[in-house]
């Protein structure tokens, strides 16, 4: 598929780059002629993701993080900055995977780590991007990837579904309070995608995958983590240049169904 050039000159984060649908938007945005960077805290495999995208003879760097800590977060903006000279779009995808146990029972432990990642790590990723944006003054676009379990819960994902609900949440209000400085903050919520996340949940409930697909999606299979990049492709662009403090779900029609 022809991939149209329209992050040209555009410096872009992902976060959670090294696999799934950071890795597919970080290949993708850099087909868009972006300038990525590959966020993650896994080494190994974010480094080969931006080793991928160089191959290709396009533009991609790997930079460390954890999210849940605010100084890696700022050192992120900062190595982005002083390696591209600007940010001009993100997309705020890492996340831990959701958990597995009824809330009469729920792990305390995984509840702090999944929501300092998942929801604290994607607030301190905004906070340091949007204050990036508003110096330079040439607005931005955030993507904050919040998932179909930010509309309808699932059993044993107490942790998660609120987490998502609170990423949705916090998107809404960034948008309204930025949109003076140009900047367009939006979400995206993909439904059951075809990634190691996903696979590794269904195992820990012993799902048959494709049984299970057929109950989550109108199109009766997973989706592909190219066709999220493509979500967030659109978001981040200059064609969804009057859309802000909104959802686009992702989903073969799971949340209407």
């Amino acid at each position: 598929m022809t991939v149209y050039p329209i992050l040209q000159d555009k410096v872009a984060i992902v976060t959670g780059a090294a696999m799934g649908m950071g890795e597919a938007t970080a290949k993708l945005f850099a087909e868009a002629k972006a300038k990525v960077i590959v966020a993650d805290f896994n080494d190994e495999k974010g480094q080969a993701v931006a080793q991928d995208i160089q191959d290709q003879g396009l533009e991609a760097t790997f930079v460390h993080v954890d999210i849940s800590n605010s100084q890696e977060v700022q050192q992120l903006i900062q190595t982005t900055l002083k390696t591209y000279g600007s940010l001009d779009v993100a997309i705020n995808n890492a996340a831990l995977a959701p958990d597995n146990a009824p809330v009469a029972d729920f792990n305390e432990d995984y509840f702090d780590r999944l929501v300092a990642v998942d929801l604290k790590g994607t607030a301190l990723c905004m906070k340091y991007e949007l204050q990036a944006m508003i110096k330079q003054n040439t607005g931005g676009s955030i993507v904050n990837i919040s998932s179909v379990s930010g509309y309808r819960p699932q059993p044993n994902n107490m942790t998660y579904v609120a987490a998502k609900h609170g990423v949705r949440g916090m998107t809404k209000v960034a948008a309204l309070e930025n949109g003076p400085h140009n900047i367009r903050v939006n979400s995206l919520a993909p439904g059951a995608i075809d990634t190691p996340m996903l696979h590794s949940s269904l195992k820990a409930a012993g799902l048959d995958p494709k049984e299970f697909a057929k109950t989550l999606s109108e199109l009766n299979r997973f989706g592909d983590p190219r066709e999220i990049a493509q979500g967030s492709l659109f978001l981040a662009s200059d064609m969804a240049s009057y859309i802000t403090g909104t959802t686009l779900n992702v989903d073969a029609g799971f949340v209407n169904m």
